[in-house]
């Protein structure tokens, strides 16, 4: 697994480069352009880390047995699928179809007697592994796909997530088709996504699901849980004695092209990649199963994909939100790979004149990637050949078994149940790692990597009164302006208060600076943007705000933060000490503040009076930050400070 980033804590700390307006996924989302290509790695890091704090994997938690079963087969020509289900967490089962060769393509891809092994997160193709075109659109509808030049054989159109898998299977390789929560065999979670509901927002252990304050604050999310079980997916596929753990492909289209992304990112064992129509600088990924809280703060889905360089990569584009690739994106990550002396490695194809799809066009750039850089020998181009339609019958894992497992559960109460097991495992591994709690902070409070210049004051206005100098102006860092006050005795003994309530007396003659902190800019920002939605629907999932945007908290942290640097690098004073002031929730930012400026606060004056992060009960309370219980509530924001 990957290492981690830790935030460099600077002497004048990158600050929110957010600016003022709310950040949706629908905004546009370049590459993250860099200086030099030596920041690369480091940059990279940064990436992968961020992935992993939005997952709630930070540090990861404890893989528990998988308890695979493998069993039955289907055979038909060139290949064979068997029916598989393991523990991603105890009592949470992930399902699938295991596709092998058969018969004459056993002989392909062999090297030493093992095979490529290739992992197939699907997007939203209704039912994912059961997806049927003629269910939904007829025989006209599957048969327009082969009219039109996108698909070659029925069964193909009917099943394009299938016909990928039998393919590759022919190819030599070992295939693994999983459900996404709420498909196909995947039903514990009833639901695929979920939005607010009071009856999941217990604060008590097993008391709260998915899309609550509780998990909210433990980072717990459809996008983490789905993250974990593609981690997990690709620990059964390398636990097969037949797959080769130095040729491991993961590939998806869509919301699995996103899964694909994101645990090429953060997995090392990934050793080549081909997300399909996804990879863009236009919408993010509309789902809860592709957004997450802190994700794509700072980068967007070329960012992450590009945390993959310099392994082979592989994109498509069609006339979806991916149509500007080959202008927006393309760019940057071909000319990173030439940076990184790796040009071969990638590639990318835009059949625009074809909708969203990983049809037969896009799947045969698929074969040609992985004929390549697999070594496979086929002469190309790699077409498909046809098979009889697998249907549900021939692909379901509990019908086939005939029954679940003892210990299976089904709807809200195992949803609590997971959660309450995925927090006891976070609070433990977290304990027993220093390291991911700094980086768990680091990321929570976007700490940055690289300095800019330290925060200015801009005066606007001054007066006197009984030996004080006032200052009404603004404090201007990164592209943000804060309004502030700044009380200047002209007996100053060189001392400077940052003061987080306002208060100037009771300091003698020490300096007195009080930023006008932020104040409810924490917007129910929803997917669609729309005000009128229903109180419980998936589209109010709070990973819409802090997803791309900084918690207020964090913003005031910046605030805080950025008077400090203003002070401590004030070209007319010779400051010698500064002190930062809070009480109650202030007295955490004060703690924040110290995290993220480190020897440029000498010393904090904080009274918690029994604040804490697991009483914040709202998504939108200007003290929700997301993680903060994960990573140890106040006293873990404490050791952080103290470090």
């Amino acid at each position: 697994m990957k290492s981690i980033w830790i935030p460099a804590l600077a002497f004048a700390l990158t600050f929110s480069a957010q600016g003022e307006d709310v950040v949706t996924l629908h905004d546009y989302h370049p590459f993250r352009p860099l200086s030099s290509i030596s920041e690369w790695e480091e940059r990279k890091l940064e990436i992968q880390t961020r992935i992993l704090v939005a997952a709630g994997l930070l540090p990861m938690p404890e893989k528990t047995p998988l308890n695979a079963k493998r069993f039955g087969e289907l055979k038909q020509e060139g290949f064979k699928v068997e029916h598989v289900f393991f523990e991603s967490f105890p009592g949470h089962y992930v399902t699938g179809s295991l596709f092998s060769p058969e018969g004459e393509t056993e002989a392909n891809g062999l090297v030493d007697g093992k095979r490529p092994g290739v992992i197939c997160p699907h997007g939203h193709w209704t039912n994912g592994r059961f997806y049927d075109a003629i269910d939904r659109e007829g025989h006209r509808g599957a048969f327009a796909q082969i009219a039109k030049g996108a698909e070659r054989f029925e069964a193909a159109a009917r099943n394009p997530i299938i016909a990928r898998c039998v393919q590759l299977a022919r190819m030599g390789c070992v295939v693994f088709v999983f459900d996404t929560i709420g498909n196909a065999d995947s039903v514990q979670l009833v639901e695929h996504r979920r939005g607010p509901r009071d009856s999941m927002s217990g604060s008590e252990d097993g008391e709260w699901g998915f899309v609550s304050p509780q998990a909210t604050l433990r980072l717990q999310t459809n996008f983490g849980l789905q993250t974990w079980n593609s981690v997990r997916a690709l620990d059964f596929l390398a636990s097969l004695e037949e797959v080769d753990q130095g040729r491991i492909l993961v590939t998806g289209a869509s919301g699995g092209a996103t899964q694909t992304m994101m645990l090429s990112a953060i997995d090392d064992r990934v050793d080549a990649a081909f997300p399909a129509v996804m990879v863009s600088t236009a919408m993010q990924g509309g789902c809860t199963c592709e957004n997450s809280h802190y994700l794509r703060i700072g980068q967007g889905n070329v960012d992450i994909a590009a945390a993959f360089a310099p392994k082979p990569l592989g994109l498509t584009a069609a006339d979806d939100w991916t149509i500007e690739l080959e202008s927006k994106g393309h760019p940057d990550l071909k000319s990173l790979y030439a940076q990184l002396k790796s040009p071969k490695n990638y590639e990318a194809h835009f059949d625009v004149h074809f909708f969203h799809n990983f049809n037969h066009v896009s799947r045969t750039h698929l074969y040609r990637f992985v004929n390549e850089h697999f070594a496979l020998g086929f002469e190309e181009p790699v077409l498909e050949s046809d098979f009889d339609f697998l249907s549900q019958e021939d692909l379901s894992v509990w019908e086939a078994l005939g029954s679940t497992p003892e210990n299976y559960m089904v709807g809200d109460e195992h949803e609590k149940s997971l959660n309450a097991i995925w927090a006891t495992g976070s609070d433990e591994s977290v304990a027993r790692d220093p390291a991911a709690l700094e980086a768990g902070w680091g990321v929570l409070l976007n700490a940055g990597l690289i300095p800019l210049a330290p925060a200015t004051f801009e005066l606007t206005e001054k007066t006197k009164n009984n030996g004080v100098v006032k200052m009404s102006g603004s404090i201007q860092f990164g592209k943000r302006s804060l309004a502030a006050e700044i009380h200047y005795p002209e007996s100053w003994n060189g001392e400077v208060v940052v003061h987080t309530r306002g208060e100037t007396s009771g300091y003698g003659d020490a300096a007195v600076v009080i930023p006008a902190l932020s104040s409810e800019v924490n917007d129910a920002v929803t997917y669609s943007g729309k005000s009128d939605l229903p109180a419980d629907s998936w589209q109010r999932s709070p990973v819409y705000f802090y997803g791309y945007n900084d918690s207020n908290f964090t913003r005031r942290a910046h605030e805080v933060a950025a008077a400090v640097s203003m002070a401590a690098n004030h070209p007319d004073w010779n400051v010698s000490k500064v002190t930062v002031q809070g009480v109650e929730a202030t007295a955490a930012v004060a703690l924040a503040a110290k995290v993220l400026m480190g020897d440029e606060i000498d010393e904090l004056s904080i009274d918690l009076k029994g604040f804490r992060f697991a009483a914040v009960d709202d998504f939108h309370d200007d003290n929700m930050v997301p993680g903060a219980l994960k990573y140890g509530d106040v006293e873990g924001l404490e050791k952080v400070a103290s470090q």
